[in-house]
Parts: structure tokens; C-alpha cells; sequence
């Protein structure tokens, strides 16, 4: 089993190269518009970059959730269902790298790639949540992060199909329904992996304190529903400037007002979390898991802001909303996956990185560099609602323009990251490797004793 989840991680892994190179590119059109336009245009560069986000979070994730229930329940998941899961996982991303180098666009936002692909990644998430349920049918008393991971995958399954619902002549001829439900899908669908990975998280900090505390404590279980109530229900400030009926906006509206739940609490817990920092902080996978907490207080924060009605009237179009995607997928979801990528690793490898001085140094340049990228955007995007609701507005050109001071550092931002995030990954898909490889010559060791 472990074999093939080196393997699974290992793909999590390029994905992640991929999204960091086809994201630099992008980033250098808005510093040098029109440069690249004769190689590759912005067009496709964006989709690419944005699949293979969602890929490297949704495969890493899927990854961790087998490889922590394997270590919760040994011998207990399927090798051959998580084979299949895999091939899956391999012919989706094959289908989908083809549909955008070919020109063959057809999806929605996120998921612009052939339609067709859509089937492969369904029928893997399907597979996972039968091997899950194999797994824990029999166990009892479930830890939090247990049910965090079943609710995770069973929302995603039924929110990528809704996400299908398009194909259908009845939402596809009916352009408000349509874009409403695309718009429901992106917020709620965000929600869905999020049980995933905080999931993983409390696993984690349970596995690196070892005593098993934070998966079965109360506030774990409180957090949990509360996350469970936004991800059903929370969609609603995605959709205040569609025409729909107004409860949906005043529902939507109340329903990310209980974000300050979690908010409030950050701010009570921030001593105490600070404290158990200096603990653990020598432990490499530990500085992702801190990091991440960081960029939870500030993309919540952030979230609360732009759910309010009158403010999200100036984010929404806007780079704002680019800073707040791109500060949860890096800050959050990558520094997670990280923390788990390490983590999983045998303590001989775990130890090989901790003596090392560039990684700790890289981390922290990733860091500064992240905080510069998310605020170029976020001061951009300011500048763009202000232009875009004023009275007497500029030409787009000339608005254009005077952000582009802000542009060149976020570009500039984006190449420090992609140097930084992209060694991490290069360097874990060797390490990973490197395991794969060490597992299959103590089986032959192993082999002949028995001979």
C-alpha cells in the first residue's frame, strides 16, 4: 500500500511544479503583456495553472487521508481499489493537459477543461470514499478528523456533479441559473476539500504530540459542525450581485457572519498557540502547520470583509478575490499538504531535513514572499473596485496601467515563490522516491532470508 501512495504523492507533487511554473508565466503577462502571446497566450495559461492547483490539492489530499487510515488502520484499505484510484487520477490528467494544449475548452470556471474528464475524476473519488468506508465500517468511536474526512469526500462527490449540471439543456439555456449554480459550486466545492485538509491537519498535530488529544476533544467536534453548517450554507455571498431571491443573500449573509466564531477564537487561543510553537518549532513539518494557522487568521479575516454586502460590491471581479484564492491555496491548503508530505516521511528522512540550514531559510523567504504577492494583489484589486464604482472612471487602458507598479512586484513575488515552493517539491519527490525505491530492496532483503 505504501508503494503506491509514494507514488500517488509523488504525481500531488508535479502537479504542484506544474501550477508553480504555469502560474510564474502568467504572472510574468501581467508584468510583460502580450510576450508570451506567440509560445502560449494567457488564455490557456490560466486554466493550466488553475487545474493544476486543484489537482495538487485534491490528489495530495486524497493521498494523505489513505496514507493517515492506513496508519490508523493498518491493512485494512484496499491496495487494488487504491491502484485503480490512481490510474484514474493519472488518465484525468493526461485527458485534461491535452484538452488545453489541443484548444479543447468546454468545462466552467475551474474545470474549462473537455468535459469528458470529468468522469475519470468522479469515478476516483468515487472508488476513495468505498475504500474509506471498507476501512472504517467497523470502528466505532471515530476521531474528529475521521468524520472531517468522510464529510469532505462525500460533499466533494456530490458537488462536482452538480458542478455537471451545465451539460444539462435545462441549465445550460438559462444563463442566471447557470451562472448561479457555477458560482454556488466554486464557494461550497472549497468547502468540501477544506474538511479534507483540516482534517489532516488535527490529524497531524495529534501524530506529532502523541496523545491523541485533539482528535476527540470537544471544541475539535464544535469547530467541525460549525465548519459543516458554513460548507453547506456559506455559498451565499458568492452569488449577492446575481438577480436570485433575496433570502438567499440574507441567508448567505448570516451564514459567513459565524466565520467571527472561528475568528474570535484564533485571537483567544493566539498565546497559547505561540507557546506550543516553541515546543514543536524545531520539527520541520510543524513550521507548515504554524504557517498555515497564520494565513487562516488573515484569508478569514479577509473572507468576513468581503461577505459583507457593501464591501464585496467593490472586491468581487476584482484582484482582491485573486489574493484571497491564492492566499488559501498557498498559505493554506500547500502549507498543510507540505506539513504532511514531510510528516509521513520515516523519521530517518524527517531528520536529514531538520539538520539542514537551506530549507529552514527557504521557508521563511517563501513566507515573506507570500505575504508580498497576497498584498500587490489585494492594494491592485483595491484600486480596481474604487475605479470600477466610481462615477467618473478612467479607459480600462489607463486604469490598466497604473496598476501596473503593482503587477511587476506581484510578478516578482510569484518567481521567489516558484524558486522556493518549487525546490520543497523537487526535493520531496526525490525524498519520496527515494523511499519507494528503499521499500522495494528491504522486500528483496526480506525475500532472500526466506529463501
Amino acid at each position: 500500500m505504501n508503494k503506491v501512495l509514494c507514488i500517488m504523492i509523488a504525481v500531488a507533487l508535479l502537479m504542484l511544479l506544474s501550477a508553480l511554473t504555469f502560474g510564474s508565466l502568467a504572472g510574468l503577462e501581467y508584468a510583460f503583456p502580450g510576450q508570451l502571446r506567440q509560445f502560449i497566450g494567457f488564455e490557456t495559461l490560466r486554466p493550466l495553472h488553475v487545474s493544476s492547483a486543484l489537482f495538487w490539492i485534491l490528489i495530495a489530499a486524497s493521498a494523505c487521508v489513505l496514507w493517515s487510515l492506513n496508519e490508523l488502520r493498518p491493512n485494512r484499505l484496499s491496495k487494488e481499489l487504491t491502484i485503480v484510484q490512481l490510474v484514474l487520477w493519472i488518465v484525468a490528467l493526461c485527458g485534461v493537459f491535452y484538452s488545453y494544449f489541443s484548444g479543447r475548452f468546454g468545462g466552467r470556471e475551474y474545470w474549462e477543461f473537455d468535459p469528458v474528464w470529468a468522469g475519470p475524476i468522479a469515478l476516483a473519488w468515487l472508488i476513495m470514499l468505498i475504500n474509506f468506508v471498507l476501512a472504517v465500517r467497523k470502528w466505532r468511536h471515530w476521531p474528529v478528523y475521521v468524520w472531517m474526512w468522510m464529510t469532505g469526500m462525500v460533499f466533494f462527490l456530490f458537488i462536482f456533479a452538480e458542478n455537471q449540471l451545465w451539460q444539462l439543456p435545462y441549465f445550460k439555456d438559462k444563463l442566471i441559473s447557470d451562472m448561479t449554480i457555477q458560482w454556488k459550486v466554486n464557494g461550497s466545492i472549497v468547502g468540501a476539500w477544506n474538511q479534507l485538509l483540516y482534517g489532516t491537519a488535527f490529524y497531524l498535530m495529534d501524530r506529532m504530540d502523541g496523545k491523541g488529544k485533539v482528535g476527540s476533544s470537544n471544541m475539535a467536534f464544535v469547530m467541525y459542525f460549525l465548519g459543516l453548517f458554513n460548507l453547506m450554507f456559506n455559498w451565499g455571498h458568492h452569488v449577492y450581485t446575481l438577480p436570485t431571491a433575496p433570502y438567499v443573500r440574507y441567508i448567505g449573509y448570516l451564514v459567513s457572519m459565524t466565520e467571527w466564531v472561528f475568528f474570535v477564537r484564533i485571537l483567544y487561543k493566539w498565546k497559547s498557540s505561540w507557546v506550543e510553537a516553541k515546543e514543536h518549532y524545531n520539527h520541520f513539518s510543524y513550521r507548515f502547520l504554524l504557517a498555515s494557522n497564520l494565513w487562516v487568521f488573515l484569508n478569514m479575516g479577509q473572507a468576513i470583509l468581503m461577505s459583507i454586502p457593501a464591501i464585496n460590491l467593490y472586491t468581487h471581479g476584482t484582484h482582491i478575490t485573486v489574493a484571497h484564492a491564492m492566499g488559501t491555496t498557498i498559505g493554506i491548503n500547500t502549507m498543510i499538504l507540505l506539513a504532511a508530505c514531510f510528516e509521513f516521511l520515516p523519521m530517518a528522512y524527517q531528520s536529514g531535513v531538520e539538520r539542514k540550514k537551506w530549507p529552514k531559510i527557504m521557508f521563511h523567504v517563501g513566507q515573506v514572499a507570500l505575504l508580498v504577492f497576497w498584498l500587490s494583489l489585494n492594494l491592485a484589486g483595491y484600486l480596481k473596485g474604487v475605479w470600477q464604482m466610481s462615477e467618473q472612471q478612467s479607459s480600462f487602458r489607463i486604469m490598466m496601467q497604473q496598476l501596473q507598479i503593482y503587477f511587476d512586484v506581484f510578478a516578482s513575488a510569484g518567481i521567489v515563490l516558484f524558486i522556493v515552493l518549487g525546490m520543497m517539491a523537487i526535493w520531496l519527490i526525490k525524498l519520496w522516491l527515494k523511499f519507494y525505491k528503499n521499500q522495494n530492496g528491504i522486500k528483496k532483503s526480506i525475500e532472500r532470508k526466506l529463501v
